[in-house]
């Protein structure tokens, strides 16, 4: 802990202030003291990795490996490549052999996110390693096993998933030993000011917030949740003129500073940005119904949020 409300899990920064977040840490931390598997739910870019490197943090597997895998964000084939590795020849342009992150994970964590995008054929064999059942690298031929724990997250409701036929049951309780629920930022005021504050020392720690911008800042409902805000900061913090930060300066539902001779990519990218805040605003956040609402897929509406936050290494709660 580097402050009252700053801490840090395996070197990722965490402002937390509001009485439900320390709840939650306080939660993770004795959940983690456990094997069960955990499944964390909660909006997009509301803090869900933090508070899973806040288990393996407090685990007893700390000093052992963390990984990551992001499972919307590659095809089916090389998800199975990244999770269960591959030996020599298993496929053209394998000229040596690669282990999964199962077997890099050996005795530590590993992170699942987005495990809502999961394809229902790695479900399948997802739930076979969890049961513990020994599994083959692609083109392999010697069985591998691995003791990690699972950490899972998901900003999709699974239950619903389960129901739509989009998500096993049997891997949904697997999964579920232990459910964790972020909180949106909207529900967690304490929080805005201290990450705001966070965000733009990060930036210039020259520049101030004025008491009228930071009231704008806790009233804004965030639907874009913690990167929303990120991005509102280092954009106030770039347009603004002086070292304060006024309420006028804060780029919320209002078009950016008209500029001269703007390029037309940076125009358009800014009209796109636009339409998928509005349409996450009019969903509370919710990314299903905001792509429906924009007439493209989930995955693509995740794609684009990434792209926001892009260039922008630490995540915080």
């Amino acid at each position: 802990m580097t402050s009252d409300c700053t801490h840090v899990f395996l070197g990722m920064k965490a402002v937390i202030a509001s009485p439900a977040m320390h709840h939650l840490i306080s939660l993770a931390e004795r959940v983690a003291r456990s094997n069960a598997t955990v499944l964390i739910l909660g909006e997009s870019g509301s803090g869900k990795e933090v508070l899973a490197r806040a288990v393996h943090h407090f685990s007893n597997r700390a000093q052992k490996p963390w990984v990551d895998l992001n499972c919307g964000a590659l095809p089916e084939h090389l998800i199975e490549s990244e999770l269960f590795g591959y030996d020599r020849g298993a496929f053209s342009g394998a000229t040596t052999s690669k282990p999964g992150l199962f077997e890099l994970a050996h005795q530590g964590t590993i992170f699942l996110d987005e495990i809502g995008e999961l394809e229902m054929k790695m479900q399948v064999k997802l739930l076979r390693v969890l049961d513990g059942v020994p599994y083959y690298r692609l083109g392999g031929v010697k069985k591998v096993s691995s003791d990690v724990r699972i950490v899972a997250a998901t900003n999709q409701e699974l239950e619903t998933a389960v129901a739509q036929g989009r998500f096993r049951s049997d891997l949904y309780h697997r999964l579920s030993q232990i459910t964790l629920r972020v909180p949106p930022l909207r529900q967690r005021t304490e929080d805005i000011a201290p990450l705001a504050m966070h965000f733009l020392a990060q930036h210039d720690a020259s520049l101030r917030f004025s008491p009228g911008a930071l009231e704008v800042l806790v009233r804004h409902t965030w639907p874009g949740n913690i990167r929303e805000l990120r991005n509102v900061v280092m954009r106030a913090a770039v347009l603004t003129l002086g070292g304060e930060i006024r309420a006028e300066d804060l780029p919320l539902n209002q078009h950016a500073p008209d500029m001269e001779t703007p390029p037309p990519a940076t125009s358009l990218e800014g009209m796109e940005r636009k339409m998928i805040f509005d349409a996450l605003h009019s969903t509370n956040g919710h990314q299903q119904k905001a792509a429906a609402k924009l007439g493209i897929s989930r995955r693509t509406l995740s794609r684009k949020l990434k792209v926001y936050d892009s260039g922008l290494t630490e995540a915080c709660l």
